[in-house]
């Protein structure tokens, strides 16, 4: 996978660059940038949709990071998951939170498995 550095960049893509470490107050931007930059429309629509997603809302920047971060290991993605739990911990995701966040998720994978290979009609009312 080819990832394009700063100084290789054309001039859209160094804008959204610049864009992601303004607001993310980092020097340099993370590898998923760099991947993403071989398209630049794509990686300017996926900043500006994540930008808007996780902007404050109803829920708070830790909640959404842990979101994301369980979404992520759902998935399977080691990357996002690496880079959404060193977000969350920065937002103040302790071990303990993690470790809870871990066991929910492992818990929601056993019964959603065991639900459809029971094949578990669903309930009136819910």
């Amino acid at each position: 996978m080819a990832l394009i550095e700063y100084a290789d960049a054309p001039p859209e893509v160094r804008a959204v660059f610049d864009d992601i470490k303004a607001a993310r107050g980092v020097a340099d931007v993370n590898n998923f940038w760099k991947a993403l930059a071989v398209h630049p429309p794509t990686l300017k629509r996926t900043w500006e949709s994540l930008k808007q997603v996780m902007a404050p809302g109803a829920l708070d920047p830790l909640t959404k990071e842990m979101l994301y971060l369980a979404a992520s290991a759902a998935a399977g993605c080691a990357y996002c998951t690496a880079s959404h739990t060193a977000a969350a911990r920065a937002k103040g995701m302790t071990e303990a939170m993690h470790g809870e966040l871990l066991a929910v998720l492992s818990m929601a994978a056993e019964t959603n498995r065991l639900a459809e290979a029971l094949r578990v009609p669903i309930d009136q009312g819910l």
